[in-house]
């Protein structure tokens, strides 16, 4: 089954693919979202996802948690796994994998396990 848009007013875009039905009876009706996949797969193109959020944003923010103060980056939670694709810089010593504090620019080097561990993390 075809992925419909989920754009309020997608049907009621006037174009010849959303027109539907015999002669003399045509009605204009939502559109599948096609290969464009527009917020995730879920619109047929960025007005109807512009639509959506325009009606719908406040409120998914406020259902799925809307911030109350700033987050905050400190030195215990900006560690981030980094690659070093520069085979010059490794013959000069520097680990292929490691992690980065983007606050402090210390590195961390890691094995190539650790790095592909999604769940192996610096940050407290």
């Amino acid at each position: 089954m075809s992925k419909l848009c989920q754009g309020p007013s997608c049907h009621q875009y006037d174009t010849t693919d959303r027109k539907r039905g015999p002669k003399g009876n045509k009605r204009n009706q939502t559109r599948t979202v096609g290969t464009y996949n527009y917020g995730s797969g879920n619109f047929c193109t960025l007005n109807c996802q512009n639509d959506w959020a325009k009606e719908y944003m406040d409120r998914a923010v406020d259902h799925f948690g809307r911030l109350r103060e700033p987050l905050v980056m400190l030195p215990e939670n900006s560690w981030i796994k980094r690659e070093n694709y520069y085979t010059w810089q490794r013959e000069n010593g520097e680990p292929r994998y490691y992690f980065l504090n983007m606050l402090t620019r210390e590195q961390r080097t890691l094995t190539e396990s650790q790095y592909n561990d999604t769940s192996y993390t610096l940050n407290t």
